[in-house]
């Protein structure tokens, strides 16, 4: 049994590797679904590890509480950078080299974080995780390439509960390894698991090679070309930005509030707490149906409405409601993760030659939006408390409400 697994696993990448880059497979093997969600969910995570120690992290490295949010948001600020820079030859040179090659950058980070003596080395590694992270956005086109237009939707909502499984496990499992061994084992435990991940993509990843006449320089110029002439893109990117900035606001400065005097939660109580967002993962595959099936409208409206209901239950928070704060990161986390999927399920529709750049333009824009949230964080809560925060998070959502009410 196991000599005819092996056979057929070689087999199916075997197939696979032959494709034209315009030609999808009849349907994706199961085994390389999971693989491309465990994968995308172990890369993804290394961007939010940080979040709930921040206020371990800081004073160690010299950072005040002021500039703390600075850990985050250079990660996200890198994670944009390696959106515009790296992404894109998804469209020019060999996807799979292209991966291994991006996360072996973000597991030498990893270490440097792990071993950073002062805020400006961490903060620098901050920087190239983010960058390095962006391997997801290599393997998710991969994906949409190698399935029908008429499962797209599904397949990609089923990777994608492995990559938002693994933005929501990062928090908890971050806290709890903290708080057992100091906040550096967590980027010495990932740039190790990283390491055993690169060896599998290496040997298992279906080789892909684009068909492309642009060179590095002409392939980034295009970038604006296609910003600028497709509307759709520029729509989806704007909702997810404006609910990604809520995001981060949220999963910023919450962490802070929880070990606060309001609270006075252990670490291991934050971990808890943020186990609570991994329900967020349940969205991803069913609005990928809901696409498939036609429903991306209505179900865009659903996301963003409910983005914007959570920061008004997120309000009851600052007057020590612990129930508030679970049932609004829930939310938030449904709301924000449906809309990427019905976000990635529409430009992914777009074309196949243009698939790594449309989709590296939409993530990076709102992914800006997510270091705009991050960035904020800090400083809204020192000048205003949670009231402000949540009356800004809520903000975000009423504007990308106002604006999905044109379509």
């Amino acid at each position: 049994m196991c000599s005819q697994r092996v056979r057929y696993i070689a087999n199916t990448l075997s197939q696979m590797n032959s494709l034209p880059i315009t030609k999808a497979a009849d349907s994706m093997p199961k085994w390389m679904v999971l693989l491309f969600a465990c994968a995308c969910g172990l890369v993804v995570a290394n961007l939010y590890y940080a979040q709930p120690l921040i206020g371990l992290i800081a004073p160690e490295i010299g950072l005040n509480e002021s500039a703390a949010s600075l850990i985050v948001t250079l990660t996200q600020l890198g994670y944009c950078t390696g959106l515009i820079l790296l992404v894109p030859l998804g469209d020019l040179i060999e996807n799979r080299k292209l991966v291994t090659l991006t996360i072996c950058g973000a597991i030498l980070a990893l270490f440097i974080a792990m071993l950073a003596p002062t805020a400006g080395w961490f903060l620098f590694s901050s920087l190239i995780i983010g960058i390095g992270s962006v391997a997801v956005q290599m393997l998710i086109p991969i994906a949409a390439h190698i399935t029908p237009e008429e499962k797209r939707g599904r397949t990609i909502g089923n990777i994608m509960s492995g990559l938002l499984l693994g933005i929501m496990l990062a928090r908890p499992l971050s806290t709890l390894i903290a708080s057992a061994f100091g906040w550096r084992s967590v980027f010495g435990a990932s740039a190790l698991l990283l390491i055993v991940l690169t060896l599998i993509l290496r040997f298992l990843l279906p080789v892909r090679k684009p068909q492309s006449d642009h060179h590095y320089f002409s392939l980034i110029g295009s970038l604006w070309t296609l910003l600028r002439d497709t509307p759709i893109l520029q729509r989806r990117a704007l909702y997810q930005a404006t609910l990604f900035a809520s995001f981060t606001l949220f999963w910023t400065i919450t962490p802070i509030l929880l070990v606060g005097p309001l609270f006075n939660l252990s670490q291991r109580g934050v971990a808890l707490f943020t186990l609570a967002g991994a329900l967020g993962v349940i969205a991803a595959p069913i609005a990928g149906r809901l696409a498939d099936h036609g429903h991306t409208k209505i179900a865009t409206g659903c996301s963003i409405a409910t983005v914007a209901i959570a920061f008004l239950i997120a309000y009851f928070g600052g007057s020590g409601s612990l129930a508030a704060l679970v049932i609004a990161g829930v939310l938030l986390d449904l709301g924000v993760q449906s809309n990427v999927v019905l976000g990635q399920r529409t430009i992914y529709s777009l074309g196949s030659e243009i698939r790594s750049r449309l989709n590296a333009l939409y993530m990076a824009i709102f992914f800006a939006g997510g270091a705009i949230g991050s960035a904020i964080a800090s400083l809204a809560y020192v000048r205003g408390g949670w009231d402000l925060v949540a009356g800004i998070g809520f903000i975000f959502p009423a504007i990308a409400l106002i604006f999905f009410f044109t379509e």
